[in-house]
């Protein structure tokens, strides 16, 4: 089993429960009141606590009492993955699980029995190890659902019971709410993809002009030696220019985010960019823009600082996508190795509860430096 999304911790459960966390407004959200008080409600609820309709999956919902506080999901194995491979990933997971001070937790295998009873059974002995009980283990297949620990036949027969997720209190609370659910993990992936056709052409344009600005601005530094000291000006003027405007409801030109763009790779200037993010909805809102219209060799920088805007904001599977993102124009860009690793280890928002305004930066790496590639991403989450 290869876990491939990071956590999407909330860190304010629903009032009643269990149910889906918060959404990525800002600050703590009004969190609907969900009650899940069968597999069917699990099921429809699982989409709303991830952000889309899994496949392939597992999903482990972690409780702390009668409130979910974590929901993590990764890829079934693949065919021939050997027993110790994917005995280690759910051990990891288990792992994960287990740091958020959870006491249960809820199993949901997506997929044909062949390839989801293993990887269930595997999660479930690995989440008892570490003193979790287990209190749904269940196998989806082709809309119909069977449980692992209930054998009566009244209530899981042998062919299954059938559902319909949307058709369920829980769903139309959670849709009420606000709350979405995407139809799979590739339609979340589009929300960071590159923009095309002629919105493309205008941004390669932009970008051209902005890199013909910051040359004449360098080359006329006096003394040369002030050069990183003016681009370092420049760079938190368009952070701060970009910040407001999106602040205020709007929206950058293609000259105004390709100037933006061209200034972020120096690191004094992405720094002054990060120190600056906070939780609030309208900045994850704002990166997602820029990570769309940035040309795609510039979206290092600006997709690993969505990844950090969404994980503070507790969505975590937009985070993976934008680490995702980050990693395939850079593939050893250290400060989404970095967002990556606090996602692995399923690190909480809420550590940062006083970011910026520490003044702190995250713990370094323990290891590798920059140029480490990720040959096996381990991913946890949402």
């Amino acid at each position: 089993m290869t876990l491939t999304d990071p956590p999407s911790p909330p860190d304010q459960p629903p009032s009643t429960g269990p149910g889906p966390g918060p959404d990525a407004r800002s600050g703590p959200p009004p969190a609907p009141k969900l009650s899940v008080r069968s597999p069917a409600d699990l099921l429809a609820a699982v989409p709303y606590l991830i952000g889309f309709h899994p496949a392939d999956s597992v999903v482990v919902v972690a409780l702390r009492g009668s409130k979910i506080v974590f929901a993590a999901r990764g890829d079934l194995p693949a065919p021939g993955a050997s027993a110790p491979a994917r005995d280690a990933t759910a051990r990891h997971l288990a792992l994960v699980v287990a740091r958020q001070q959870a006491d249960s937790a809820m199993i949901v295998g997506y997929g044909a029995a062949t390839r989801v009873t293993s990887t269930v059974e595997l999660v479930g002995t690995a989440l008892r190890e570490a003193r979790l009980r287990v209190l749904e283990a269940l196998r989806v297949t082709e809309g119909r659902y069977w449980s692992y620990l209930c054998d009566a036949v009244d209530c899981c027969p042998a062919e299954g019971t059938a559902y319909d997720p949307a058709a369920t209190e829980v769903a139309a609370a959670a849709t009420f709410a606000g709350q979405v659910a995407l139809p799979d993990r590739a339609a979340l992936a589009n929300q960071v993809a590159p923009v095309v056709g002629p919105a493309r052409e205008s941004m390669r344009q932009a970008t051209r002009r902005a890199d013909n600005r910051l040359r004449e601005l360098v080359d006329g530094a006096a003394p040369p030696t002030t050069a990183d000291r003016v681009v370092r000006t420049a760079g938190e003027a368009a952070v701060r220019a970009a910040m407001t405007r999106h602040r205020e409801q709007g929206r950058l030109t293609d000259d105004e985010l390709a100037w933006l763009t061209v200034l972020l790779p120096h690191l004094p200037v992405r720094d002054h960019a990060w120190e600056r993010i906070g939780d609030d909805d309208w900045q994850v809102t704002m990166w997602t823009d820029v990570v769309r219209r940035v040309e795609p060799g510039l979206a290092a920088a600006p997709a690993s600082l969505l990844a950090f805007a969404a994980w503070r904001a507790g969505n975590g599977a937009l985070a993976s996508v934008a680490i995702d993102r980050a990693l395939h124009a850079e593939p050893g860009y250290s400060m989404a190795l970095l967002i990556d690793e606090a996602l692995q280890l399923g690190t909480p928002p809420s550590m940062l509860a006083e970011w910026p305004q520490a003044g702190g930066r995250m713990p370094p790496r323990r290891s590798a430096g920059p140029a480490r590639r990720r040959t096996r991403r381990r991913r946890i989450g949402t």
